[in-house]
C-alpha cells in the first residue's frame, strides 16, 4: 500500500523545514563560531600571541645570556664615548686626567667632562643595568653613573692598562681566575646581570670578561680603582 498524500505533504515538510533550520543557523553564527569550526579560535590565537611575547621578552631581557650579550656591545659603544671625552680633556690640560683628591667614587672625577668635553651624560648610564637616566649636559657628581675609574691613569700608560670599567664587586686589585663582576646577578658588579662586564684599556681598546676575570690587569702605584655609588 502506497502512502496517504496527507503523509507525503507532512514529510516533505518536515525536510523542508528541516533545511531551512540549518541554512539559517549556518548563516547567522557569529564570526567567532564559525572561524573556530575552521580552525583556532580567537582564544586559542591571543594565548599564543601571549606565549610568543613572553618568550620573546624573556629572550631579551636584562637577565637573559642573549639580551645581555646586545647591551654588552652597546656598552662598549659607551666606553668609546667616554673615551674620546678623556682624550679630549688630556689635550686641554697637558695630558692630565679628571681627578679629585679624596674622591670616593667614580661620579665626582668623571663628572669633570661634562660639558666641556662632551654634553653626551647618556655614555655614563650603562644600557645593560637599572641606573637612572642623567640629565643632558650637566654635571653628574650628585647623582650616579654605572662605571668604575682609575683615577691617576695617563693615556700613555698602555695597552693593557685599564682605564674604565663596568661596576666591579670591589676596588681591590684582580688576578685572573678572581671575581671580578657579579657571579649571579646580584650587587655589587651586577651591571650586565651575572654576564661578566667590559673594560676601557689606555689606549682606547675595550674587552669583554665573564665574572671571573680573563685577563691580567698589572699592578700600578698612584692609582685609585673608584666604583660608583652603589
Amino acid at each position: 500500500m502506497g502512502r496517504k498524500p496527507e503523509a507525503v505533504k507532512e514529510t516533505v515538510a518536515t525536510v523542508l523545514a528541516c533545511c531551512y533550520t540549518r541554512i539559517v543557523i549556518e548563516q547567522t553564527r557569529s564570526p567567532v563560531a564559525r572561524f573556530s569550526a575552521a580552525g583556532f579560535s580567537l582564544l586559542e590565537l591571543f594565548l599564543v600571541a601571549v606565549i610568543i611575547f613572553v618568550v620573546f621578552t624573556l629572550f631579551l631581557s636584562a637577565g637573559s645570556k642573549s639580551g645581555q650579550e646586545k647591551r654588552l656591545a652597546a656598552c662598549q659603544n659607551n666606553l668609546q664615548n667616554i673615551y674620546a671625552a678623556l682624550r679630549t680633556f688630556s689635550q686641554d690640560n697637558n695630558g692630565t686626567l679628571p681627578a679629585i683628591p679624596g674622591a670616593q667614587t667614580s661620579e665626582a672625577p668623571l663628572s669633570l667632562l661634562v660639558p666641556k668635553c662632551t654634553t653626551g651624560s647618556e655614555f655614563f648610564i650603562c644600557p645593560g643595568g637599572k641606573d637612572k637616566p642623567l640629565p643632558d649636559a650637566r654635571p653628574f657628581a650628585d647623582k650616579k653613573i654605572s662605571y668604575a675609574y682609575y683615577m691617576g691613569r695617563t693615556l700613555q700608560d698602555g695597552s693593557d692598562a685599564p682605564f674604565v670599567s663596568d661596576a666591579q664587586v670591589d676596588t681591590a686589585p684582580k688576578l685572573p681566575g678572581q671575581i671580578v663582576f657579579s657571579p649571579d646577578g646580584k650587587k655589587p658588579g651586577n651591571n650586565h646581570n651575572r654576564f661578566g662586564g667590559n673594560f676601557l684599556f689606555c689606549d682606547g681598546n675595550v674587552q669583554t670578561t665573564p665574572a671571573r676575570l680573563a685577563f691580567p690587569l698589572p699592578p700600578a702605584t698612584n692609582v685609585v680603582l673608584l666604583n660608583p655609588k652603589p
